[in-house]
């Protein structure tokens, strides 16, 4: 379970984050709503090691991991833009999380192909990713958040920068891959159907705190 613990954050002297408390759970989809401004990529950083908060502690599996550095969380982030790396192939760009995870490279690009290959995309594996269309770079973003085996999936505005048929599209898709891999998941978003799209439950912030959306 990922837990943020009373968190408080000022952003230019002043207070964003007042007294945040929320709790999601291994398997559980929860979307953090709210308007521009209000808080919720910070929270988010904040839960990922990102960014520091002025008061409180982030918390998983009972254990505070407010100090450990992001790389050591075993979180898994995807933002709107993909994050892609230009100069990597398909298959590389998945395979990249596990070669940081010093495993050997012929074996780290095998699991991506098979990862890619769930998701069938296993045709693309020798494709620049700049020749690929949105939808395409949205999921060999995932298969490469999800190849690591990340203990939370953090998901800042993910389909924001896709056409409106394109993220209907990948909601339900994207739904079934999270709730099978059984990670709590944190979704950011300001999109009131997404977030019932692929959410257990919402929660929005709201002057400075978290009050349950549904």
């Amino acid at each position: 379970m990922l837990e943020l613990r009373h968190i408080d954050c000022r952003y230019a002297d002043r207070p964003l984050l007042q007294d945040v408390n929320l709790q999601v759970a291994a398997g559980e989809i929860v979307a953090l709503l709210g308007p521009s401004g209000s808080g919720k990529s910070t929270l988010l950083n904040i839960a990922a090691g990102l960014q520091s908060a002025d008061a409180g502690s982030v918390w998983f599996d009972g254990q505070d991991i407010t100090a450990l550095a992001p790389e050591r969380r075993g979180f898994a982030l995807m933002f709107q833009d993909f994050a892609l790396f230009p100069h990597l192939n398909v298959q590389d760009n998945v395979a990249f999380g596990l070669i940081e995870q010093r495993q050997p490279r012929s074996q780290a690009r095998a699991r991506s192909l098979q990862m890619l290959d769930v998701f069938g995309l296993a045709e693309l594996a020798k494709r620049r990713v700049w020749n690929l269309s949105g939808g395409e770079q949205q999921r060999v973003a995932l298969a490469r958040a999800l190849i690591t085996g990340p203990r939370a999936l953090l998901l800042d505005e993910p389909f924001s920068a896709l056409d409106a048929d394109l993220r209907v599209a990948l909601r339900d898709e994207f739904r079934t891959r999270i709730r099978a891999a059984g990670m709590a998941t944190l979704l950011v978003t300001h999109d009131e159907q997404e977030a019932a799209a692929m959410a257990d439950r919402a929660v929005r912030l709201l002057a400075r705190r978290l009050v349950g959306a549904w």
